[in-house]
């Protein structure tokens, strides 16, 4: 199948979920499903990183087209028949294909296409840090808390691929029984740890070591590499999220 435009066709059925970007199924020969983006940079992070995926045969959907200077920038991704795993499923059905993901190295720590890049994962979160202080001046006093503590960490960080999204609906399980990840927009090369910190977040768990099993090859800092990544992604959420209630309640966590 070629796609060549990105454009709606008549036959597509609108599958849209979240708020950022419109996904249609689009039927055919070869069904397939088409998303835009309201940031171009977020479809070329998805693009790069499905291209990755497909590259280490790892558990995603298969990219059929992309352009993301077009106007809309889209994507256009393998249909899956496939059925979100239940939330309370999902800690357990994420480990095999997360450790595959895992597995996959990168050349530079952040997003994978479309954002900066940085030689270590220290300078990737100073960025982040700076990026949440500039949306929330009134959190700088946390950000500073949380910049003490990142400069005390010495541990070299390997970069590693992440989903950077882990929620439920994002892992689904298909017809002959594989997992897949979906949604990959906000992927980047980094600590794994970052990956199921973000997890307990979007989880609401009120403890990030809920999340550990999860880990590959813990080590003395681990315990407090989650912690604090757990705090820096409840300072993304407090400083970015359009949601007021999600907003309210990282402060909260946060306090």
């Amino acid at each position: 199948m070629t796609v060549t435009n990105g454009r709606v066709p008549d036959c597509a059925r609108e599958i849209t979920t979240g708020q950022a970007n419109r996904v249609w199924h689009v039927d055919g020969p070869v069904p397939y499903v088409l998303k835009h983006y309201s940031d171009p940079a977020r479809a070329a992070n998805e693009a790069a990183a499905l291209t990755l995926l497909a590259r280490h045969q790892a558990p995603a959907p298969g990219l059929l087209g992309a352009d993301p200077a077009a106007r809309p920038a889209w994507t256009a991704q393998s249909a899956i028949h496939a059925e979100p795993v239940p939330t309370t499923q999902l800690l357990r059905e994420l480990a095999a294909p997360l450790t595959a993901v895992h597995r996959i190295q990168g050349p530079h720590h952040g997003r994978l296409a479309g954002g900066p890049r940085h030689q270590t994962w220290h300078d990737y979160l100073h960025h982040r840090l700076d990026t949440y202080t500039a949306a929330a001046p009134d959190l700088a006093p946390t950000a500073a808390l949380l910049r003490r503590e990142l400069d005390t960490l010495t541990t070299r960080i390997d970069p590693r691929l992440l989903h950077h999204d882990l929620q439920p609906g994002h892992l689904v399980r298909t017809t002959d029984g594989q997992p897949l990840l979906l949604d990959w927009e906000l992927a980047a090369f980094g600590d794994p740890l970052s990956d199921l910190a973000r997890l307990a977040v979007r989880l609401e768990l009120p403890d990030p070591e809920e999340v550990l099993h999860l880990a590959q090859q813990p080590d003395p800092t681990t315990s407090r590499r989650i912690r604090l990544y757990w705090r820096v992604h409840h300072l993304a959420n407090a400083a970015l999220s359009t949601d007021p209630d999600t907003r309210q309640h990282s402060r909260t966590c946060l306090l």
